[in-house]
C-alpha cells in the first residue's frame, strides 16, 4: 500500500476523528483518511511524492461506489430492467450528486488543496467535492474493509436514489403536452406571456397555451417557466388525461 505518512497534529487528528464520528465510521489509520481530502494541488505546491494525494483512492472509491450501489439496484428494484438500473446509477454516482453530499457532510472544510485551488475557490468546486467523496470511500475499504465501506456508500446512496426517483416522477406537464399534441396533430403548442404583475421584487406570470383550435388560460406562476408549466398541465389534463 503506497501512501505518505506524516505526523497529524492533535488538533487534524480530532477534525479527522470529528469527521468520521459524524458520518458513523472509524478509521483505525488516520493517515488514509487525511489522504483522501488531499488534493493533487498540494503536491505540485510541495513537489513531495507523487503518490501523496487523493488521485488512487478516488479510483478506488469509484469501484467501491459503483458495485455497491448497482448491488443495492439489483437487489431492491426487482422490476425494473437493466436499462433502468443504468440510468438510475449513473444519475446518483454522478459528480453532480456526490459534490451535495461533500457539502452536507463537511468534506469542504477537510479538504487540504494549494495556494492555487484555494485562491479559486477549489474548496466549492463540483469535481474536487465529488471526487474527495471517492477518495473517502476508497480510504474506508483499505481501513475497514468492504462490507463497512458498502455500509458507508449506501448510507449516501439510499437518500440519493430515493431523492432522484420522486423527482424523476415529477410531471414536465409541457414535455406531455408537446408530445402528445405533435402526435395527434404534427404541430408544437405556442406560449403566450400575457400579463405581468405584482411589485419587481415579487412579479407573478401569467401565460396562455395556443393549440391547434383552442386556448387555454392564462395560468399563473412566480416565473414564466412555472406558468408555462401551470398553462401546460391545465391544457393536458382537460385534452389527455383519462
Amino acid at each position: 500500500m503506497l501512501f505518505s505518512r506524516k505526523t497529524l497534529s492533535p488538533q487534524r487528528i480530532r477534525d479527522l476523528n470529528d469527521f468520521s464520528k459524524g458520518i458513523s465510521i472509524k478509521f483505525s489509520n488516520l493517515n488514509l483518511l487525511e489522504l483522501a481530502f488531499t488534493h493533487r494541488s498540494c503536491s505540485q505546491d510541495g513537489k513531495p511524492n507523487h503518490h501523496a494525494n487523493n488521485e488512487r483512492l478516488e479510483f478506488l472509491g469509484d469501484s467501491v461506489l459503483g458495485m455497491a450501489t448497482a448491488a443495492y439496484l439489483y437487489e431492491h428494484f426487482m422490476d425494473n430492467p437493466e436499462g433502468d438500473l443504468a440510468k438510475i446509477k449513473s444519475a446518483v454516482v454522478s459528480e453532480q450528486a456526490l459534490a451535495p453530499i461533500a457539502l452536507e457532510i463537511g468534506i469542504d472544510k477537510m479538504l487540504l488543496l494549494g495556494k492555487g485551488e484555494e485562491m479559486s475557490n477549489g474548496r466549492h468546486k463540483r469535481a474536487i467535492l465529488a471526487d474527495a467523496v471517492e477518495a473517502v470511500i476508497g480510504a474506508y475499504y483499505l481501513d475497514a474493509g468492504y462490507k463497512a465501506a458498502e455500509k458507508l456508500v449506501l448510507s449516501f446512496m439510499i437518500p440519493t436514489i430515493e431523492k432522484h426517483l420522486s423527482e424523476k416522477g415529477s410531471k414536465d406537464y409541457k414535455t406531455m403536452l408537446q408530445e402528445a399534441h405533435q402526435k395527434k396533430y404534427k404541430t408544437c403548442p405556442s406560449y403566450e406571456l400575457v400579463k405581468e404583475t405584482g411589485p419587481d421584487h415579487e412579479r407573478t406570470f401569467w401565460v396562455s397555451v395556443h393549440l391547434k383550435n383552442a386556448t387555454y388560460g392564462p395560468e399563473s406562476g412566480k416565473s414564466k417557466k412555472e406558468a408555462e408549466q401551470n398553462v401546460a398541465k391545465k391544457a393536458w389534463e382537460e385534452l389527455y388525461s383519462d
